[in-house]
């Protein structure tokens, strides 16, 4: 009986720790369950500036805009004016895309006649129309360029608010062009702007209140300066890194000429979304020849010119006004065809833009 009575209570025992284990896991099931883990560190979103590279962007709306450069200089002086670069951590972060997506074929099979036809009558149709496309329409106003570098300045875009209240910012990109009188009229009404041209002498130099020059030229990548024949193009680099050293976060207006390089340049401010952060764009497009680094046959080079066109129309972007260059010569990838001139200059406005 006595035995009998030990076995039961060794029984018994085993049964309280098995009730009290099944009891504390049920109580840790239930914590987790109502307590969730720690969330790791938040990363900003993609194509987001981190807060201290802001640099001007943070004035408010209602006062001047704070340029980057502090220091004057004439062209040719010792002490050329000079920009602070941002440090490494005040980068934005990008999304970077390896490449655009191509059109479908204009025709059931690839045919350099059907994709011609559709871009040219692609780059010749406005999507949008502006009533006021030149600095003359402004009041009190009576300089005219020499090219037509067409902005939009109807009430409905910012950006002719942004002119009167002296808070617009113009790139301008170029290579050698002694034409620069669209520069000197948007700094004339009170718009800060940087022309980069890699034929200056000085790396940076302040022309008057509102322009400065730079020695830099823009391209579709950084030069890598373990390479020692990159070193020759250090003075290159991509838009979206000029942005980043210069504190910049937005351009309302950029116009470039670039001499058959705004392909490759164009492609690559689609795919790092350096476009999102642009107003206006005012672009001479070649079309005599494929560009610098666009390969494949005739009719494959149409269909990557038309189908970054059509990106920049996935991103809001809307054609207002187009210039047929006739004094160029009348040549379309080195052919007298399809009664196209080699140049032509395509005004977008972004309609998303504030």
């Amino acid at each position: 009986m006595a035995k009998e009575r030990s076995l039961w209570r060794g029984s018994a025992f085993r049964l309280c720790l098995l009730s009290a284990a099944l009891f504390l896991c049920l109580q840790l099931g239930i914590r987790r369950s109502w307590c969730p883990e720690e969330k790791p560190p938040r990363v900003p979103a993609a194509g987001r500036a981190h807060p201290s590279a802001r640099g001007t962007e943070q004035q408010p709306a209602a006062g001047r805009r704070r340029v980057t450069y502090v220091r004057s200089g004439r062209r040719g002086s010792s002490v050329p004016g000079c920009c602070p670069l941002q440090p490494p951590g005040s980068h934005r972060r990008k999304t970077v895309r390896w490449h655009i997506e191509l059109q479908p074929w204009a025709s059931p099979t690839p045919s350099l006649s059907y994709e011609a036809l559709r871009f040219l009558k692609y780059i010749s149709t406005s999507q949008i129309s502006c009533e006021h496309m030149n600095l003359d329409s402004l009041r009190g106003y009576s300089e005219t360029t020499k090219k037509p570098w067409s902005i939009c300045l109807d009430e409905r875009f910012s950006l002719i608010h942004q002119m009167r209240s002296k808070q617009c910012r113009l790139y301008s990109l170029g290579v050698g062009n002694d034409d620069t009188q669209f520069e000197l009229s948007m700094a004339n009404s009170g718009c800060e702007v940087h022309r980069f041209d890699p034929s200056i002498k000085s790396a940076h130099v302040q022309e008057g209140r509102h322009l400065w020059y730079h020695r830099l030229s823009i391209d579709w990548r950084d030069p890598n300066p373990a390479i020692a024949a990159h070193k020759l193009h250090s003075n290159t680099k991509k838009l979206g890194t000029i942005l980043n050293e210069f504190g910049h976060q937005k351009i309302d207006v950029l116009k470039a000429d670039v001499e058959s390089a705004e392909w490759k340049i164009l492609e690559n401010l689609i795919l790092e979304d350096v476009i999102e952060q642009i107003g206006q764009l005012v672009f001479e497009v070649h079309i005599h020849w494929p560009g610098f680094e666009v390969s494949g046959n005739d009719s494959t080079v149409v269909r990557y010119w038309y189908s970054l066109l059509r990106e920049l129309e996935l991103k809001d972007f809307r054609l207002f006004h187009t210039y047929k260059d006739l004094s160029k010569p009348q040549m379309f990838l080195k052919k007298e065809a399809f009664n196209a001139s080699s140049c032509y200059t395509l005004s977008w406005v972004n309609t998303r833009w504030k």
